[in-house]
């Protein structure tokens, strides 16, 4: 019987997100392969985040991508990437949290290309005069990271509906972020 890595990263991420002290038996359990064949493709835990990490950096940058953030004003590219990114989310709140990344000091390189792209969007807003000046790109990339993953945990519990996602997270983020008019 022949595995689908991606098939068992999709399921090792859904358990994940949803449990992420999950042990490796409980992962192979969930992608319905036996812990054997889940040691043959990741060779423990480590191996097996860094792989799902992989796929949230590839997952997330198509989300860029289809966002069309250098389109229209900075603030309608904002709710087209929380949309765009939905599908993203569960995994992107679990490997944010997952402090083991970082252990031996270096970062993906993936996640420095999300954070610039989303940077600029920020900067971008600002210099239009739509985002507020007071609060950095960065600030607000840590704030749209929070959100996600918050929203994604929320769903997940059930104590939010999951067609509330978008709307939620864009009118929380984008009403902090805009800059208000001077009266």
């Amino acid at each position: 019987m022949s595995v689908d890595r991606t098939e068992v990263l999709r399921s090792a991420a859904a358990l994940l997100s949803r449990k992420a002290t999950a042990t490796m038996d409980e992962v192979a359990r969930a992608a319905g392969i036996g812990r054997a064949t889940l040691h043959r493709h990741f060779a423990g835990r480590d191996a097996l985040v860094r792989a799902l990490e992989q796929l949230c950096i590839e997952e997330a940058e198509a989300a860029l991508d289809g966002a069309r953030l250098d389109e229209g004003p900075a603030d309608e590219a904002v709710r087209r990437l929380i949309g765009a990114s939905e599908s993203v989310a569960p995994l992107l709140a679990f490997l944010y949290t997952e402090n083991q990344l970082f252990e031996d000091g270096q970062q993906n390189d993936g996640w420095t290309r999300l954070d610039e792209r989303l940077a600029a969007l920020f900067r971008r807003g600002q210099e239009e005069g739509v985002f507020r000046i007071d609060m950095t790109p960065a600030w607000l990339c840590e704030a749209y990271y929070g959100l996600i993953g918050s929203g994604a945990w929320a769903v997940a519990d059930g104590r939010v509906a999951a067609k509330d996602f978008q709307y939620m997270i864009a009118e929380l983020l984008l009403g902090g972020a805009r800059r208000s008019v001077e009266k």
